[in-house]
């Protein structure tokens, strides 16, 4: 697939070269209206062409696309994507035909004389109020979901958990019986307390380090994130989720996990990539592929930053609580 749409681009390329070389000659050589029919018919054909690989993109490459979203909070991210992909796709698809069919329709002739128009204040008006009108409720629904994952303050009992970025690995840190993360910072690091927890603050008495997320299914989770060193990027795609970790300061989001881990990985759309995977990893002599949601390192933060990943386990509340439960507090590890 790949490499058909790379051959595409070099054709695409080499054509526009060989155009721009006979542009150049025309400098010197006046276009026939033979030249200017030719030119017209090849509009349209190219128009043709473009459409095929428009609409076989659309219908074959969806397999590559994440599946839905995997937290309620994510389900506004899909539906701004899907209203700005609609827009956008109905206005090129309109666009491109009367660009290549006028190229066709008024293509040069001698025995036709163009038309002078100066300007119309309607049409201006338009084509310039049209877009600001559909850009301010793009925006403003964009602002609203922002406000939406950012506001930590009306969720009714929310896990806080925190994420510690550092070149290249993530740890995270969960709340305890308190749900209120002791203090950190990179002056505490020592020995076995690798995220600089402050053991003198009473809240990180009962927090819970743990190197794999555990979220429960249908419950606010609240993440604040922290870095060690450099810019780091917590993606968490399935989740439409992604926060900047910066050196010095704490951001944050929330989601609400809509699906356990084997419950995505029985949807038909994760079945027919997972599918998909596994194809070209057995051609390649590789293990078997098994869904996983997984946080990313979203930014290049150095050489090994492809493998900046943490496991995420979505599962339902009463075996969170279990698991939860067994993990050991920090006053009982840290000494």
């Amino acid at each position: 697939m790949l490499a058909l749409f790379y051959i595409f681009i070099a054709v695409a390329i080499g054509i526009s070269f060989w155009q721009i070389t006979r542009i150049l000659n025309f400098r010197s050589v006046i276009a026939t209206d033979e030249d200017n029919k030719n030119q017209g018919k090849n509009a349209i054909y190219f128009m043709v062409f473009l459409y095929a690989m428009m609409i076989y993109c659309l219908i074959f490459l969806n397999v590559i696309m994440l599946p839905e979203s995997a937290s309620y909070e994510g389900e506004h991210d899909d539906n701004l994507f899907n209203i700005t992909f609609w827009l956008i796709g109905i206005v090129q698809f309109l666009m491109q035909f009367l660009i290549f069919f006028f190229t066709f329709k008024y293509k040069g002739n001698k025995e036709r004389k163009a038309k002078f128009y100066a300007d119309s204040h309607k049409l201006e008006a338009i084509w310039t109020i049209t877009p600001a009108v559909v850009l301010v409720l793009l925006i403003g629904y964009g602002l609203w979901q922002w406000n939406n994952v950012m506001d930590l303050s009306d969720s009714e009992d929310p896990i806080t958990i925190e994420v510690y970025a550092q070149q290249f690995r993530w740890d995270a840190r969960y709340a305890g019986e308190d749900n209120t993360l002791g203090l950190g910072n990179v002056n505490f690091i020592k020995g076995i307390n690798t995220l600089g927890v402050d053991m003198s603050d009473e809240n990180s008495l009962d927090d819970k380090q743990v190197t794999e997320l555990y979220l429960p299914k249908g419950r606010k989770v609240h993440f604040k994130f922290r870095s060690q060193d450099v810019l780091h990027s917590a993606y968490m795609p399935h989740f439409r989720a992604q926060m900047n970790c910066v050196p010095g300061m704490i951001t944050q989001f929330g989601f609400t996990p809509k699906y356990t881990t084997e419950e995505m990985r029985a949807q038909p759309e994760v079945i027919e990539k997972t599918k998909g995977i596994n194809k070209i990893r057995q051609e390649k002599g590789e293990d078997p592929y098994v869904f996983d949601y997984l946080l990313l390192c979203n930014k290049i933060c150095g050489a090994s930053h492809y493998n900046m990943q943490m496991k995420i386990t979505v599962v339902e509340p009463e075996v969170y609580d279990k698991w939860i439960a067994e993990q050991p507090t920090l006053s009982s590890v840290i000494k």
